[in-house]
């Protein structure tokens, strides 16, 4: 970068920054006049304002794109041995993997451990498949208050901003052309991802404009999502319904701050197809929320819309069904499938995304490839689609391939793909 494109950059940060704390004042203002944070109308009904980024994305993405969520972190044998040709066989031309702060950065501020995410970045490029970091877990150092042993460690926000978004400027000038996007954190709208507090979508925007400003310094082509928000039938203190939270977002100054809205849409009970308001109604079984089908994306994307948003593309970064109606997992129990029923339903998903969603759905994440030390004790076994490398292992590791395949790999591996 020449010292002038330099000098703009900067200009740019700098306004951003400034922006966003004058638009964090006169929220708190209101706040502290015994109003609540609303549109800047004063009514009660958002005027929609098309709010471009700064560093608006080229193009579009195909509509949809197939991703799946990966776990190779922690076990490059299993990667190499099996998980990536899985990948490639499968037709999957995006993955998610998590990288958590406190793993690269977890020593103190500015002592990096780079191993692990060197290697997925070098697989992925030899994969010729699209990376997605999902950034998270911070360091203790990070909190406001370090020393507070209270802190759910390793899994919470709220962290400084400014060290946040420190660490995504590194990232993604490490990474710079080779890595397609970052995901800033995950469900913030739980309490247990929010140090155990009452969610707050005024503090995410305050982290989310951060990390955005920091990786489009450094790499301005990199995509920016949004956390995937957690359906939830659940309200405070333990959760905000995503809608609500998202609603949160855009009025504490959220669009102009990433390029892809990250949503998670779990189909819980019912089939792909079967339509929110269906889903609503106590007398069908299937969970009496609207929230509970895959299809509550259509909410969320209706609200984009509302608030000018509309411009932008939707990522889904978790979606699946689960297979174990075990007492194991008693919240999970009531929703459960058959494998042969989770492979049918990612395939629907797919088609009906492609079918009533285009243009605006962009990469759709199936969750999970899982990591290879999962047992059935794990939920997130039961959402796989292959079983973990080291499930039914015999003790001979020369000859080993790898666990099983499960329907759900073998209907999405077989299902046309436009």
């Amino acid at each position: 970068m020449d010292l002038s494109s330099l000098q703009r950059s900067r200009s740019l940060r700098w306004a951003l920054l400034v922006t966003g704390l004058l638009v964090a004042a006169g929220l708190l203002m209101r706040v502290g006049a015994g109003q609540r944070p609303g549109p800047l109308s004063g009514t009660a009904t958002p005027t929609p304002q098309p709010t471009p980024t700064s560093w608006p994305v080229k193009g579009r993405l195909d509509s949809p794109e197939y991703g799946v969520n990966v776990h190779m972190w922690w076990d490059p044998w299993a990667a190499v041995r099996r998980d990536w040709r899985l990948i490639e066989e499968a037709g999957f031309t995006w993955v998610k993997q998590r990288l958590a702060w406190h793993d690269v950065e977890g020593a103190g501020p500015g002592r990096y451990e780079w191993a692990a995410a060197d290697r997925i970045v070098d697989e992925a490029e030899v994969a010729g498949v699209h990376l997605v970091f999902r950034i998270d877990m911070p360091p203790l150092w990070s909190f406001p208050d370090p020393e507070n042993e209270n802190h759910a460690a390793y899994a919470a926000l709220p962290v400084v901003p400014s060290l946040l978004g420190d660490f995504c400027e590194t990232v993604a000038a490490r990474y710079r052309g080779r890595v397609r996007g970052y995901q800033v954190w995950n469900e913030p709208n739980l309490a247990r991802e929010w140090d155990g507090k009452l969610p707050d979508p005024e503090g995410y925007v305050r982290l989310l404009r951060a990390c955005y400003v920091g990786i489009k310094t450094a790499d301005p082509e990199a995509l920016v999502i949004t956390a995937g928000l957690a359906p939830t039938g659940s309200g405070p203190p333990e959760a905000i319904p995503d809608m609500d939270y998202l609603r949160g977002m855009y009025e504490a100054g959220a669009a102009p701050y990433y390029d892809l809205l990250g949503l998670h849409a779990p189909g819980y009970k019912a089939a792909p197809e079967v339509a929110p308001e269906v889903v609503a109604d106590p007398d069908q079984g299937l969970g009496g929320h609207r929230s509970f089908c895959f299809r509550h994306v259509e909410d969320m994307r209706e609200l984009m819309v509302d608030y000018g948003d509309e411009d932008k593309q939707v990522a889904i970064m978790e979606f699946g069904w689960h297979t174990s109606d075990s007492e194991e997992h008693p919240d999970y129990a009531w929703f459960a499938v058959t494998p042969e029923v989770q492979g049918d339903y990612l395939v629907r998903a797919f088609q009906y995304a492609h079918e009533h969603w285009s243009p605006w759905i962009g990469p759709m994440f199936v969750w999970n490839m899982p990591d290879p030390q999962w047992t059935p004790e794990h939920e997130e076994f039961w959402w796989s689609i292959v079983d973990p490398f080291w499930w039914g292992y015999d003790g001979d590791a020369d000859s080993w391939s790898g666990g099983g395949l499960r329907p759900a790999y073998e209907a999405i591996k077989e299902m046309e793909k436009p």
